[in-house]
């Protein structure tokens, strides 16, 4: 379903009030709620109007769809982007479990994320993902070294690691099956370039050239599309 905005800071509003809606129904019906969130500077406005957003906090637990191996402290690590705009005002209460760990290798920092995670359990109450010009989204690279096993549904929920040409760092994703039945599942994008990509995402072809069709074709909960020009 295509939610259509008339500019970035509308769309962060109405965003941050069905995500703030659907997080508070959680916190009613078992006392917790759980959303993990995408990096890049797409979701600034969202995470800063969310961050404002009346609601028991500190029942909230927060964490990454895909982060960059590198500590939060460098100027690529999604955990300091959402702790520098959406860990603020009444969500500072909130609990982040963040994927990257200092561990001697990716594979056991993605080891130790899923073992995090796995406390909260799935399926997350909220998935907000963002997409790249190239069709991926998460760290769901075309090319990606594990890009097969990260979208089929039958790889167990968790972390594992990607690496692809262009992605600068090694990445820490969580698995389709992890993020595809979400209670509310989000594709936030904004410009008019991000809405062609969509649209040849939308057209027939491989999943593996352009990897945001895995969610658009075959997650089990229906992907709401939040755009505005």
């Amino acid at each position: 379903m295509l939610h259509t905005f008339e500019n970035g800071t509308a769309l962060a509003e109405g965003l941050a009030d069905a995500v703030r809606a659907r997080l508070a129904a959680a916190i009613n019906a078992r006392g917790a709620a759980s959303i993990a969130v995408s990096g890049g500077s797409t979701p600034k406005a969202f995470f800063q109007a969310l961050s404002q957003r009346e609601l028991d906090w500190a029942k909230v637990t927060v964490t990454l769809v895909d982060e960059r191996f590198v500590p939060q402290e460098n100027e690529r690590s999604n955990h300091g982007l959402v702790a520098q705009n959406l860990l603020q005002n009444e969500a500072a209460k909130a609990h982040f479990v963040p994927l990257y760990h200092a561990a001697a290798t990716a594979e056991e920092a993605a080891t130790l994320a899923s073992q995090s995670v796995a406390a909260i359990g799935t399926p997350f109450d909220v998935v907000v993902l963002g997409m790249g010009t190239d069709g991926h989204t998460a760290s769901f690279f075309p090319g990606g070294t594990r890009l097969k096993e990260a979208i089929d549904p039958a790889t167990p929920r968790g972390v594992i690691t990607m690496e692809a040409e262009g992605a600068g760092e090694i990445r820490l994703t969580f698995t389709f099956s992890s993020l595809q039945d979400a209670g509310l599942l989000v594709l936030h994008i904004e410009g008019d370039g991000k809405k062609e990509v969509l649209a040849r995402a939308e057209a027939p072809g491989d999943e593996a050239e352009m990897p945001i069709r895995a969610m658009l074709r075959r997650a089990t909960s229906p992907l709401q599309i939040y755009w505005a020009p």
